[in-house]
């Protein structure tokens, strides 16, 4: 079973920067399919991100040309980097990770993170 942590979450002013971290222990998570999630209050969690093995990446609209999620397989430790944040980017951010990118993508992954919570301030 692999565990997930996330780190780098916090409050920052619109048009600012954060990264998050999700760091795996348990075992090795080279050969996984990881994503990022996110669920602002009153809404439902959402697909923000997905790197496969393979390192092939997908965004949601809303995010692309501003969020790069990223892994590294020596650190067991996946990214996402967030640029030009937006109020509307506030929620608690997810990672999971899961053997098939499929259980990633349809948010039934095999492993979650706690979360952590990303406020971005107008």
């Amino acid at each position: 079973q692999v565990q997930l942590v996330e780190s780098g979450g916090g409050l920052v002013q619109a048009g600012g920067s954060l990264r998050l971290s999700c760091a795996a222990s348990g075992r090795t998570v080279s050969r996984y399919a990881m994503g990022w999630f996110r669920q602002a209050p009153g809404k439902e969690r959402e697909l923000v991100a997905t790197i496969s093995s393979l390192h092939s990446t997908y965004y949601v609209d809303s995010v692309k040309g501003r969020f790069t999620i990223s892994r590294d397989n020596a650190k067991n430790t996946m990214y996402l980097q967030m640029k030009s944040l937006k109020p509307e980017d506030t929620a608690v951010y997810y990672c999971a990770a899961s053997s098939s990118l499929y259980q990633v993508t349809s948010m039934s992954p095999a492993s979650w993170g706690p979360g952590t919570q990303v406020t971005v301030s107008a």
